[in-house]
């Protein structure tokens, strides 16, 4: 019996929640290339099936996980302190 860290518990939900349209279209893309490049024994489409395969599994982009999502947070603007300014005169 296999017993579940939190990492396994991470990586499964990483696996199968998440999945919207741009990641079915990256495996969807990934399977036609894959079978292209096994058909013409082409090496360099087979690594990009891989490429692509690997962004739909793992839900990565080029950037990395998230990287480029643009998620305000609020809770840091809440616990602003109060600003003090202090005038500067020039003599």
């Amino acid at each position: 019996m296999v017993k579940f860290t939190k990492q396994n518990k991470m990586i499964k939900e990483t696996l199968f929640t998440g999945w919207n349209w741009v990641r079915w279209f990256r495996l969807g893309l990934g399977i036609t290339i894959a079978f292209q490049a096994v058909e013409t024994h082409d090496a360099l489409a087979g690594v990009l099936s891989a490429f692509l395969l690997f962004q739909a599994i793992s839900n990565t982009g080029c950037c990395g996980v998230n990287a480029c999502d643009l998620k305000s947070n609020n809770k840091q603007s809440e616990q602003l302190d109060d600003v003090v300014f202090e005038e500067v005169k020039i003599k």
